[in-house]
């Protein structure tokens, strides 16, 4: 992976919190707290979103993948700072939401984000991974919901969860606490791929740099209205979707695409949705 930058140079906690780097149309994003397994405290939640939302205006960026520094991906909240605040309810809204806006921004992000998983990813861990668009995770990766064990259900998490995997297995996970592997989270659909630790970065570089090497506009078009199309009942998810396709088709870099695809040639992408 290329050398990561603090996000601010002259700012101590941002650079403290979290690092990027960008390299050939990717933005890589690493959650910087290894002393906590990089749980999300408030500060790195914030920091997050922040930085998306920068992204989501930069042209430059394709693709965002999202990893985590040290031994883990991310341990979830940061519980000691949540038993700091004295468990209060104004507390404890503040940060599920935040948490909740966070997971909804990868979302609606208009680059897709892959998750590089390594260690584990636990409650809000396992969230993210979860809100991503592609995951790819080392063989020695584990994921687990464990709130039931400590007396606070993952029900965030939850919400996440159950978009990605069965209902039999979310609630599996959510009811039992219990570490799955990467391989179980390969079959549950929670993850796209598990690979060897020593072949992880090389596995993300290959999917990322794949798609960030297609039309920057096209694949805006496509994440956006797949979760748009998946919340409506299939009559409507179909008019919608051919409403999509009937102004993709109008972009230059559609009409590119399919005149070399004719031509037998290499498409040269304008990333945008001039005519």
């Amino acid at each position: 992976m290329p050398t990561m930058n603090p996000l601010d140079p002259t700012d101590p906690t941002a650079a403290a919190l979290l690092l990027r780097s960008d390299t050939k149309h990717v933005a890589t994003l690493t959650l910087n707290r290894p002393q906590a397994r990089n749980a999300l405290s408030k500060e790195l939640i914030a920091a997050l979103q922040a930085e998306l939302d920068a992204i989501a205006l930069d042209a430059s960026v394709h693709v965002v993948v999202l990893a985590g520094a040290g031994p883990a991906f991310c341990a979830g909240h940061d519980l000691k700072d949540i038993r700091a605040a004295g468990y209060a309810p104004d507390y404890a809204e503040a940060l599920f939401e935040a948490c909740a806006q966070l997971m909804q921004r990868i979302v609606s992000l208009p680059q897709p984000v892959v998750a590089r998983v390594h260690g584990i990813a636990t409650a809000a861990g396992a969230q993210l991974v979860a809100s991503c668009d592609l995951a790819i995770a080392a063989d020695t990766a584990r994921f687990a919901t464990p709130g039931v064990n400590i007396g606070l259900f993952c029900s965030t998490p939850m919400v996440a969860l159950s978009r990605n995997v069965s209902h039999k297995h979310a609630m599996q996970m959510l009811l039992t606490g219990e570490l799955i592997d990467a391989a179980t989270a390969l079959r549950f659909g929670l993850i796209n791929e598990a690979v060897p630790e020593v072949q992880l970065d090389a596995a993300v570089t290959t999917l990322a740099e794949t798609i960030a090497s297609k039309s920057r506009h096209t694949l805006m078009i496509g994440k956006a209205a797949f979760y748009q199309q998946a919340e409506l009942p299939l009559a409507q998810a179909y008019d919608y979707a051919k409403g999509v396709m009937v102004a993709n088709l109008q972009a230059h870099d559609a009409q590119e695409g399919i005149g070399a695809f004719i031509d037998k040639r290499s498409p040269v992408w304008c990333h945008g949705d001039a005519p």
